[in-house]
C-alpha cells in the first residue's frame, strides 16, 4: 500500500481521492444514520461487516502469499483487540448519529486526532514537545465549547461521539504499534474478519424484518463501505500519507452539509466556533508532527 517517493502529480491525486473519500464515508454516515433510526445499531452494523469482511477476504487473497501469508502476525493479541475495538466504536458513533445527527456527531469526533497526539508519548514513546500540547489544550476548549458543559442546554448524549472519539484515538495508537512488526495488509485482514465476527456474535442477537426498500438503503451502506475503503488504499497507494491526511478532516464539512439538507439539522454557533478551533489545532498536530518527522 506504499510507494517509494510519490512525484507531485501523485500527491494531487493523492489530495483527489481522498477528497473523494472523504465525500463517500459522509454518505455512508448518512445512510448509517437513516438506518440506525429504523433498526437496532448492532444489526446495521453487522450487515454492514459482512460486506467488508468479504471485501477484506477478496483484497488479502490477491496479494502476495495469499491469505495464509496475510493472517501472519507478530502481535495476534493486539490484533483481535484492535478489530474488536473498532467495531465497538462504529457502534457508539453511529448510535450518536441517531441521538445528535451528523453534524455535531463529527464536530464532537473530529478532536480524535489531538487524542492521539496527547497519548502517543506514554503509549508509543513518542515525544509530544510543548508546541503541540499547547494544540491539544487548545482543541480541548473547543470541544468544551461544543459541549458547554455547565450551561442549561449540555446534554449528557453528547458525550457519547467523544466516547468514540477516544475509542477510535486508541484503535490509531494500537494500529501504529502493531505496524511496527506487521504490514498493512495484515492490519487490513484483522481490521475486517475480527470486527465481522464480533459483530456477528452480537447482532444475531437483534436481528429483525427489513422491510423491501430498506435493503437497497443496506445495499448502498455496504457498497459506498467498499468503495470508500478501495479508494482510502488507492489514496495511499499514489501519493504521501502526510501529503493528504489533512484532506480527511473534510469529512466534517461534508456529514455537516448534509445533515443539514437530508435530517433537517441546524449548525449552533458553539458548534461551528468549537468545531473550528478543533480543526485547527488538529491541522497545526499534524503539520507539528510532520516538521518532527
Amino acid at each position: 500500500m506504499t510507494q517509494n517517493a510519490p512525484s507531485q502529480a501523485n500527491n494531487r491525486l493523492g489530495i483527489l481521492l481522498m477528497t473523494v473519500t472523504t465525500l463517500v464515508f459522509a454518505l455512508q454516515d448518512g445512510v448509517s444514520r437513516h438506518l440506525a433510526g429504523e433498526y437496532n445499531t448492532y444489526l446495521v452494523v453487522m450487515i454492514r461487516y459482512w460486506f467488508f469482511a468479504l471485501f477484506v477476504l477478496a483484497l488479502s487473497s490477491r496479494q502476495s502469499g495469499g491469505l495464509r501469508q496475510v493472517m501472519q502476525t507478530n502481535h495476534l493479541w493486539l490484533q483481535l483487540g484492535r478489530g474488536a475495538l473498532l467495531a465497538l466504536e462504529i457502534c457508539v458513533t453511529v448510535y450518536a448519529f441517531t441521538l445528535l445527527g451528523l453534524t455535531e456527531s463529527h464536530a464532537i469526533f473530529i478532536c480524535y486526532p489531538l487524542i492521539i497526539a496527547a497519548l502517543s508519548g506514554p503509549v508509543l514513546g513518542e515525544k509530544v514537545g510543548w508546541r503541540r500540547w499547547l494544540a491539544i489544550g487548545i482543541g480541548a476548549m473547543g470541544v468544551m465549547i461544543i459541549l458547554q458543559p455547565g450551561s442549561g442546554v449540555f446534554s449528557p448524549v453528547a458525550v457519547v461521539p467523544l466516547i468514540g472519539a477516544l475509542m477510535f484515538a486508541l484503535y490509531g495508537l494500537m494500529t501504529r504499534y502493531v505496524a511496527r512488526g506487521d504490514t498493512a495488509q495484515t492490519s487490513f485482514f484483522y481490521t475486517g474478519i475480527v470486527g465481522c465476527v464480533m459483530m456477528t456474535a452480537i447482532g444475531v442477537f437483534f436481528w429483525e424484518p427489513i422491510a423491501g426498500g430498506d435493503w437497497l438503503w443496506m445495499a448502498l451502506l455496504c457498497c459506498s463501505g467498499v468503495f470508500g475503503h478501495g479508494l482510502l488504499i488507492r489514496t495511499y497507494d499514489v501519493a504521501e500519507a502526510s501529503a493528504v491526511q489533512p484532506f480527511a478532516y473534510l469529512q466534517l464539512p461534508f456529514a455537516a452539509a448534509l445533515g443539514m439538507v437530508a435530517f433537517g439539522e441546524t449548525l449552533r454557533s458553539n458548534v461551528a466556533i468549537g468545531a473550528a478551533i478543533v480543526l485547527g489545532a488538529g491541522l497545526f498536530t499534524w503539520w507539528r508532527e510532520r516538521q518532527a518527522r
